[in-house]
């Protein structure tokens, strides 16, 4: 949901995340091109072979505007969760998923094979407006409105493997947004409770993941701070958004064994990684991220 982007620099052979601030095209002017491929100058051809080289040129210009016009990607209908139809959209789709994986999440050393299957199956266009679903298996955060993005694929795999989410894990997420960590997070058989302070995103992603069949998915309108204490306690905790500190309310929804991923800080920020044990905490730092400011209670303590 929120902005984060995290690149990697191959610096003698070893990947290491660095922050990058994210830019976003002002308008459709200045969007990428949309994989129109120019063709070479073609030979000087002999009087008799005119007539082919003109059908070749006027075959080349048909085939520039039917790429020009179409969405890169489409709409693949789903009839199930994660689902693709047979039609070419779909196939579409379902190709730029398995590139995503492959050269983003797995290529960057994920190896959950769960987790990697997850993000093959969901289809990120669908939780993205229609204006910006050109992007949506970009290595990149994409705007959703109100201020707001879907994250980075990559940050989206990571939290969710850190979490140690199961089919069963009973689930909170803090920042429902587009609904598309809550899709990933019911693919792996979780069962999710996600809170969004912003109502008209809440109800957006809630449309969607009902349409899309994440029937276990149950959503809320709330200050995610203070968490969901009656549906307490959780087997993971994921939040798309940076408290100056680690809510002492979330801490104390996990269960014993259970674990707390989200940012902490206010300008430089460490995605950490929190697990209750029999006797109290034990913390990690996983590696410096960019996401934005929690709102709500959270701004109290700024």
């Amino acid at each position: 949901m929120r902005i984060t982007n995290v690149y990697q620099r191959r610096i003698s052979g070893q990947g290491m995340p660095m922050r990058r601030s994210l830019e976003i095209p002002r308008s459709s002017g200045e969007l990428p091109s949309r994989g129109y491929e120019s063709a070479t100058t073609a030979p000087e051809r002999k009087p008799a072979g005119l007539f082919l080289r003109g059908a070749r040129r006027a075959v080349s210009v048909l085939t520039w505007i039917a790429c020009a016009i179409a969405p890169p990607h489409g709409r693949a209908e789903v009839s199930h969760p994660g689902g693709d139809a047979s039609a070419p959209a779909g196939d579409a789709t379902r190709m730029a998923r398995a590139r995503m994986v492959r050269e983003q999440i797995a290529g960057r050393g994920l190896k959950n094979t769960a987790v990697l299957a997850a993000m093959r199956r969901v289809p990120r266009h669908e939780f993205m407006p229609e204006n910006v679903r050109r992007f949506a298996y970009d290595d990149r955060p994409v705007p959703i409105g109100m201020g707001q993005t879907i994250s980075q694929p990559y940050i989206v795999a990571l939290m969710t493997e850190l979490a140690a989410v199961g089919r069963g894990s009973r689930v909170l997420e803090i920042g429902t947004g587009s609904g598309y960590q809550a899709a990933v997070l019911a693919e792996l058989g979780a069962d999710v409770y996600s809170i969004e302070i912003l109502a008209p995103l809440r109800d957006r992603a809630g449309e969607i993941l009902a349409r899309l069949g994440y029937a276990q998915v149950k959503t809320r309108v709330g200050d995610g701070y203070l968490g969901w204490p009656e549906a307490a306690p959780f087997d993971a905790i994921i939040v798309t958004a940076a408290p100056p500190h680690v809510p002492e309310p979330l801490k104390q929804q996990l269960k014993v064994g259970g674990r707390l991923v989200l940012p902490v800080g206010k300008v430089d920020q460490e995605l950490e990684v929190i697990t209750r044990t029999a006797v109290g905490f034990s913390e990690r730092n996983v590696i410096p991220v960019r996401f934005v400011p929690m709102t709500g209670k959270a701004d109290e303590s700024r």
